[in-house]
């Protein structure tokens, strides 16, 4: 299985939460893809089995700009893909990982996780446990 793990940051706290994706993504034994959105590659991002995407929420919750242009490249191509969404924040309630869920759903596409996994600040032990857990996913 080949997972696709892609990601901004701004604070480095969305890059930690990655990092525990990635991490249970090699304990599961699949081939991994490892990258910011801003150096991702489109095409092998879509090769992938599962694609696990990354966003800190900026701004009145959207997603970071880097991680908004890589998903808009990639939007209109991921009918029939599963892919999870995970991010940190410091306000809100986590609505831009509900938007973007409803984005990835719109486009025919499945979100393994829900609405998203999400960290306040710097994440805590049971957030890193989770993100572990997501990439062991599927």
């Amino acid at each position: 299985m080949k997972k696709a793990i892609v990601y901004s940051t701004t604070t480095g706290n969305t890059e930690k939460m990655a990092e525990a994706v990635k991490s249970g993504a090699e304990k599961s034994g699949a081939e991994v893809i490892y990258t910011t959105a801003d150096a991702a590659n489109a095409d092998e991002v879509l090769a992938s089995d599962l694609i696990l995407l990354g966003s800190p929420a900026m701004g009145d919750e959207v997603l970071e700009d880097s991680m908004e242009t890589f998903f808009a490249s990639i939007e209109g191509k991921i009918s029939g893909k599963k892919i999870g969404i995970f991010g940190s924040y410091d306000w809100g309630d986590g609505q831009w990982l509900r938007d973007w869920a409803d984005r990835i759903k719109n486009c025919g596409a499945t979100v393994v996780n829900g609405e998203g996994l999400k960290g306040h600040l710097e994440p805590e032990a049971d957030v890193v446990a989770e993100c572990e857990a997501l990439g062991s996913s599927c």
